[in-house]
């Protein structure tokens, strides 16, 4: 069935398209608008406050348009309002019900903007909101890495290098590695957050406009630090600012990717460290005594649908200065890796709080030639050149007198296996 031609047109009023033209313009931009519409409400409610303060309004309409905004928040909330192919974008269904509610009234609340002014601003509402929770799911994950750290902080686990057999570790080492890398993301996250906490709004169409716009006051308003003030700039920065969000994110499923994998071998028969609960693992359609890391494999794969966005914004950045159309296809990409990361990383904390570590496998798997780096060092402290004692270890046949936990806790540099520094992870999460 063919798509209907969008009704409320902001600009084509006395304009007739070749058939298909608005289809093909309008693209899939009102269904991604669902995401970015509470935002681009909240923006328009603070320009009309700004419009209000230079008397473009009288204080009771903007009372009365800033009321029926909130109306149409609700009722899009309730799904009693649908934002659908009746209209063209989000932005020209906030004015079609504004219009309809107030006639003229309706009409002037797109004075002294542009429609470039209402989706930057509202896409960068959107990625603080979403960078702040992005932030936060990544210090859960870091803080359930850190919990099953604490817990089985000297459990010996082998460890591996070129997933060749290299020392004893454990469980303690390995995910207060996950931690650590947690808490470098969060840290970054914030980092871009606050680089890119900057009010767009009021550079209209790249060029600013003749109206003494309060952009400060309503910069305030949003709860953004500061106002971008170079207006080719604000046009310039569509797609720089999304593609700064993903990289930030991107490290944070790098590292979901990594753990993922480990979780991947460490639950196949050939390793069997590791078992995921029975909430997290799932059948086969055919083969009764499977059962499947599935959701570990896709959170493996998230990482992919990030760096594909990532992918598509820098090629579609390759543009002159200005607006171009082109910077519409940054949206959907933008949305569909964020929805993707947010997902993946509300699944992780609870999956690492119920994994269940089998030993004595771990334990049945370190053997005697994992110890000779223990034993070159007891060489070493005995007066042997470093180089001296690795030769004869590498010759020698080998075995041990000590155990995984002798190894461990004799391993006292920080950062390593007897000294993991938890403590000091735990203050940095907690601050």
């Amino acid at each position: 069935m063919t798509k209907k031609e969008p009704q409320n047109v902001l600009w084509a009023e006395d304009t007739k398209l070749a058939p298909g033209v608005m289809e093909f313009l309008a693209g899939e931009d009102v269904l991604l608008d669902r995401q970015l519409l509470v935002y681009d409400i909240q923006a328009t409610q603070a320009h009309i406050r700004g419009l209000s303060r230079i008397n473009i309004f009288n204080p009771d309409e903007a009372t009365q348009l800033v009321a029926a905004l909130d109306d149409l928040a609700r009722e899009f909330l309730a799904g009693e309002f649908i934002l659908d192919e009746r209209f063209e974008d989000g932005h020209s269904a906030i004015e079609a019900y504004l219009t309809e509610r107030f006639g003229d009234l309706g009409k002037k609340i797109h004075t002294g903007r542009s429609r470039n002014d209402q989706i930057l601003v509202a896409t960068r509402l959107y990625l603080q909101a979403k960078l702040k929770t992005v932030r936060t799911q990544t210090l859960a994950v870091a803080n359930a890495c850190l919990q099953r750290a604490q817990a089985d902080e000297l459990t010996p686990m082998p460890g591996y290098t070129h997933l060749q057999p290299a020392m004893p570790s454990s469980v303690g080492l390995w995910m207060g590695a996950f931690a650590e890398a947690m808490l470098d993301n969060a840290d970054w996250l914030l980092a871009i957050q606050q680089q890119i906490n900057i009010s767009p709004l009021g550079a209209a169409a790249g060029f600013g406009t003749s109206l003494p716009l309060d952009r400060q006051g309503v910069a305030n308003e949003l709860g953004f630090e500061r106002v971008q003030i170079n207006a080719q700039y604000v046009q310039n920065s569509r797609g720089k600012f999304e593609l700064m969000a993903l990289q930030g994110i991107e490290q944070v499923l790098l590292d979901v990717r990594r753990l993922a994998w480990d979780l991947s071998l460490f639950s196949t028969a050939e390793f069997g460290f590791v078992k995921m609960g029975k909430g997290y693992s799932t059948g086969s359609s055919i083969m009764p005594n499977k059962s499947n890391p599935d959701v570990v494999e896709l959170l493996r794969g998230a990482v992919a649908v990030v760096q594909g966005a990532i992918t598509e914004l820098q090629n579609l950045l390759s543009l002159p200065s200005g607006y171009q159309r082109d910077l519409q296809l940054t949206k959907a990409p933008l949305l569909r890796a964020i929805n993707m990361a947010t997902q993946t990383l509300g699944i992780l904390p609870g999956l690492i709080a119920e994994l269940e570590f089998d030993r004595a496998a771990m334990r049945d798997k370190i053997t005697a030639e994992m110890f000779a780096t223990d034993r070159a060092m007891q060489l070493v402290q005995a007066g042997i050149s470093f180089r001296d004692a690795y030769l004869q270890l590498k010759q020698a046949e080998a075995s041990t007198d000590s155990s995984p936990e002798a190894s461990l806790a004799q391993r006292l540099s920080l950062g390593g296996s007897g000294n993991l520094g938890l403590d000091t992870l735990q203050q940095r999460l907690d601050q």
